[in-house]
């Protein structure tokens, strides 16, 4: 399973962006996903899950209210629309699927990352 995530890019304070992560290689095969970020010099942590009927989703706390996963039901992608972006939010974003909660150790599969940076 490969993962692809895209839509980060340099955003100001407050700013809005759209993050989108594809996962091909199993046909047919939709997975529980989550997106995850590392920001420099700081541990990977938890951002948003969302199971592979959607109708399982938790956000982080830092996040919640800002930030909407979603999924598309007819491809393996999700979506994670950010909102009121703050400094703090600055990280790579990284997505992975077949996994559960809010642990990258309960994930199988990771993709590669997209930078989201937030300025002032």
């Amino acid at each position: 399973v490969q993962l692809q995530a895209s839509g980060g890019g340099l955003v100001q304070v407050g700013g809005s962006l759209r993050l989108s992560c594809s996962a091909s290689g199993r046909p047919g095969s939709r997975f529980n996903m989550g997106w995850f970020r590392q920001a420099p010099g700081k541990e990977r942590e938890f951002v948003a899950f969302i199971d592979r009927n959607g109708g399982a989703i938790i956000y982080d706390d830092s996040v919640k209210g800002r930030f909407t996963i979603s999924r598309d039901r007819a491809e393996s992608a999700i979506y994670l629309q950010m909102t009121n972006l703050k400094l703090e939010d600055t990280a790579l974003y990284t997505c992975a699927a077949a996994g559960w909660g809010t642990r990258p150790s309960g994930f199988s599969y990771w993709g590669t990352g997209t930078l989201v940076t937030v300025s002032s």
